[in-house]
């Protein structure tokens, strides 16, 4: 097994003390330049790497963040994580993203192992509509934000969108267009979020006169293409097809597409559809889609931003005071719902 070079092999090497070393790491302008000069040529000459564990464990302070996402399939929690990462990299920290795939035992495993390496902070997208996981995690004394979640009953911060009104733009967007009978492809229940964009929807039949029976919903186990594949199906064999399709997010109203295409069914023109999140993916689509546009590079980078805040020391005059920062949505209307009625 290959020796890890350590700071006494550079102290070594360099003819100086493991303070001196030290001192060049932490403290370059302490040292003599040529002292300096000759600690980097051995440090560089021997590939030593300091421990970052030790230097953690020294100063107390980690300089990880952990970032827990529900699917990194999914393009809008990758542009959750660029915002995260651009907003860390500025203070000099670093970014653990895991997925927890909407698992909630997945998400408890990622919360110990967070919990483990005794991160900075952790911005959570929650798997488990319990809340155990959390209240487990709390016991660590670990800061956490909450991101694409609004911190209910909790004193946390959180960064969301209004997802009651994103629900409300989708089927305002469609009853406007002269539509009276639709259908929700909904993602799994215990999800927040597809919770609150159905609120959001059932608003906005009810302004229009419409009753909750005017919304046919039909639940997948994943946000993800090929659940939308199989509510597309599903939609093609109800014995009275609504007009219009609103999907819980891109990827479901890409598999409805898929599936349409498939059947012959044309977008806009027989069904119009309309999908949440407004990915890349989204206005690239054969039948470029309309959609719910959410700030996720914002979301990312403010609750990045707020973590930072929470876990850097304050100023006596002015302490950290847990904020719920709710973004608003904004409706992207492309061809997938501009049929005339």
């Amino acid at each position: 097994m290959a020796h890890s070079v350590g700071i006494k092999d550079v102290a070594r090497a360099a003819g100086v003390s493991v303070g001196t070393v030290s001192n060049v790491i932490n403290r370059p302008d302490t040292v003599a330049t040529e002292t300096r000069a000759r600690v980097l040529s051995a440090i560089d000459r021997l590939g030593y790497v300091r421990s970052e564990s030790a230097r953690q464990l020294r100063a107390g302070r980690s300089r990880i963040m952990g970032l827990l996402v529900l699917d990194m399939g999914n393009p809008f929690f990758v542009d959750v994580a660029r915002g995260a990462e651009r907003a860390a990299r500025e203070a000099g920290l670093g970014v653990m993203v895991c997925n927890s795939a909407q698992s909630p035992g997945e998400e408890a495993e990622y919360l110990s192992l967070f919990a483990e390496q005794r991160v900075r902070g952790v911005l959570l997208t929650p798997a488990d509509a319990t809340g155990r996981n959390i209240e487990g995690f709390r016991r660590h004394n670990i800061p956490f934000v909450l991101v694409d979640r609004v911190a209910e009953g909790t004193t946390e911060c959180s960064v969301s969108v209004d997802d009651v009104a994103g629900g409300a733009l989708a089927v305002r967007h469609l009853v406007d267009a002269g539509h009276r009978s639709l259908a929700y492809v909904s993602g799994p229940p215990g999800l927040h979020q597809v919770r609150d964009r159905r609120t959001g929807a059932l608003a906005a039949l009810a302004e229009a006169g419409l009753g909750p029976d005017a919304l046919s919903e039909l639940p997948t186990e994943r946000l993800d293409v090929a659940a939308g594949r199989d509510a597309g199906a599903r939609l093609l064999g109800l014995a009275d097809r609504p007009t219009a399709v609103f999907c819980a997010n891109d990827l479901l109203a890409l598999g409805v597409l898929q599936a349409l295409y498939a059947a012959g069914v044309s977008v806009p023109d027989d069904l119009a559809l309309v999908g949440y999140d407004d990915i890349e993916f989204a206005a690239a689509a054969a039948v470029p889609l309309t959609s719910v546009r959410q700030p996720a590079v914002t979301m990312g980078a403010m609750a990045a931003e707020l973590l930072l805040e929470e876990t850097e020391p304050a100023a006596p005059d002015r302490p950290h005071a847990h904020r719920r920062v709710v973004l608003q949505p904004e409706l992207v209307v492309r061809r997938s719902s501009l049929a005339a009625r």
